[in-house]
């Protein structure tokens, strides 16, 4: 299986079909991506946001090209990436 680098890497650079089981045991396919091209513009200041969360390395948070919005996965339950 991909590492979490290569995973977000491939993100980065196309839209990928991610199969993972979700917390509740349903198994989700999800079409997401990380291109820039294809994220919403951020709307928020980023100065002006008081929290600031520690990266969790157990977990991508992708763009849904799908439901236009933010989704996120564990790494650990991925069952096919391509």
């Amino acid at each position: 299986m991909m590492t979490r680098n290569e995973m977000i890497e491939h993100l980065q650079a196309q839209v990928c079909r991610v199969v993972f089981k979700k917390i509740n045991g349903e198994e989700r396919d999800m079409s997401c991506t990380l291109m820039e091209t294809a994220l919403p513009k951020a709307t928020k200041d980023p100065l002006s946001q008081k929290k600031v969360r520690a990266v969790n390395e157990a977990v991508i948070v992708a763009w849904d090209v799908n439901k236009d919005d933010f989704r996120s996965f564990r790494v650990e339950n991925v069952v096919s990436f391509s």
